[in-house]
């Protein structure tokens, strides 16, 4: 390898010649070999959009010659594109800000448009890193800016993912919607539910999380960019900021608004808590439902067997035809990746001081670690997983019909305390609700067939007013009964007498 010599403020360093990269980048490799990881593409291309509109801006306000700007625009350009993304070579855990990886972008573009405008790499004089492309600009301005747009950007890739992940369980609401089957609180016997039902209320569940991460993608538009240092816009024209915000909105497509107070979007990382935690939100979702399904498909013969889920792979290097919910593991397993990663977050978030948040290099590859990895999961668990289900009516229905919580039904016509004795009756013998409930004979019998209607339980419906009649009619019945017996003997004794 053949390098060339660069100089920064303090001293020379070689650099590999070919590198579109420059000695500060240099610098952070070799003071950052932590994770291996680099930033996220969607992270360079944000950038490359700032760099652009800060071109277009410093034009127009002819801060920075039409030639040399022309340049800039073009590499910019190129970094959008992803033709350079293996330039950006610093660790995802770095100094504090994001000043190397913001440098390392500066360089890239700026030897970029050395080359565009007929330079050999490295020839500063041409294009600086600093005084050309980062003109008006700062780490502190720059970084929270992509963070936002980089997110704001990936969001709009996993949402659609979302959208069909609740729609193939809406689909599956409908076709499971007649098959009935227990409910289950406490991990014990509840009332009847249709299958159907519970997966309409996962379509629900995943479309109120999809809301709430549009919510948080909203509350990302506003921007900083401008504010230079500090947040005083130190070294920018009067009319810098206002432009800047729209050249980037032109960009990148995104409706983006320059904010009314630059120093808090300095000092405040709130947007990206937000985003991060509509995301665990999310994820915390995704736990609950991939555990329902596990359970629900769990067997065959010695679970509850209610669902089948899609066989993708053989389960076990021992036991022969065992089959895994690998799919809802997998589900349950990023999810756990992404509240964690919520949790950094949320220390970073909390970390700034004074005019500044240098923590902003673990919130940029945290958040959008999580975008990426539940958008690449939620797909999977749509296509895999959700759309491929199937029922086991029969299972299901038999556990509808022997659920003991099919007394709860009785409680508006003999009470609580009643339906609690046949339901002890009904557990220690073995024995239907329904047996044992005509046994009694506190109801009449069509009556009672058609208040323990596992179907009817399934839904809000009125009492059946003959019915709460004719129970309330029985004590009066007995206790008659009871005193006439008891007042017989007196009159036989007084007639002795």
């Amino acid at each position: 390898m053949t390098y060339r010599t660069e100089k920064d403020s303090l001293g020379e360093k070689k650099v590999p010649a070919e590198a579109y990269y420059g000695i500060q980048t240099q610098r952070a490799v070799e003071n950052y070999p932590i994770s291996g990881y680099r930033a996220h593409p969607i992270l360079i291309r944000a950038m490359g959009m700032i760099k652009k509109a800060a071109a277009l801006a410093n034009r127009e306000l002819k801060l920075v010659e039409e030639k040399r700007a022309a340049a800039i625009l073009q590499a910019a350009e190129e970094v959008m594109a992803g033709k350079l993304n293996d330039q950006f070579v610093v660790d995802v855990y770095q100094a504090g800000a994001g000043v190397s990886f913001h440098m390392n972008t500066n360089e890239v573009i700026a030897n970029r448009a050395i080359e565009i405008l007929g330079g050999q790499r490295g020839d500063y004089a041409l294009c600086h890193p600093n005084d050309h492309v980062n003109f008006g600009q700062s780490t502190n301005d720059v970084i929270p800016t992509a963070l936002r747009l980089a997110a704001i950007l990936l969001f709009q890739e996993l949402l659609p993912e979302m959208e069909r992940l609740s729609r193939a369980f809406a689909k599956k609401g409908q076709e499971f919607d007649g098959i009935l089957k227990s409910g289950r609180t406490h991990m014990q016997d509840a009332v009847p539910i249709r299958l159907g039902q519970e997966f309409a209320g996962y379509a629900v569940a995943v479309r109120r999380a999809y809301d709430e991460i549009r919510h948080a993608q909203d509350v990302l538009r506003e921007l900083g960019i401008g504010g230079s240092a500090v947040g005083t816009g130190v070294n920018t024209h009067p009319r810098y900021q206002a432009l800047v915000v729209q050249r980037l909105s032109e960009v990148s497509g995104q409706p983006l608004t320059p904010t009314k107070d630059m120093r808090w979007t300095m000092q405040s990382n709130l947007p990206l808590a937000v985003a991060s935690s509509a995301l665990r939100n999310y994820a915390l979702e995704l736990i609950r439902i991939s555990n329902d399904l596990r359970l629900l498909a769990s067997g065959p013969n010695t679970g509850f067997a209610e669902i089948n889920l899609p066989a993708l792979q053989p389960g076990s290097s021992i036991m022969p035809g065992k089959i895994n919910p690998v799919i809802p593991e997998l589900v349950a397993m990023v999810s756990f990746q992404a509240v964690g990663n919520d949790v950094a977050t949320a220390l970073a978030v909390q970390a700034g001081q004074l005019e500044l948040n240098v923590m902003m290099p673990t919130m940029a590859w945290n958040v959008l670690h999580s975008t990426e990895i539940l958008k690449n999961t939620t797909r999977q668990f749509s296509l895999a997983c959700v759309e491929g289900i199937t029922a086991n009516k029969e299972r299901c229905t038999r556990y509808a019909q022997s659920t003991v919580s099919l007394a709860t039904a009785l409680n508006p016509y003999i009470g609580y305390a009643k339906t609690a004795e046949i339901v002890k009756q009904a557990i220690k013998q073995g024995r239907p609700i329904t047996e044992i409930a005509l046994e009694r004979k506190l109801l009449d019998p069509k009556q009672l067939q058609k208040i323990l209607d596992p179907r009817r339980m399934t839904e809000p419906a009125p009492p059946l007013e003959e019915a709460k009649r004719e129970a309330a009619a029985n004590p009066t019945k007995r206790a008659a009964g009871k005193a006439s017996k008891r007042r017989a003997p007196a009159r036989k004794a007084k007639r002795k007498r």
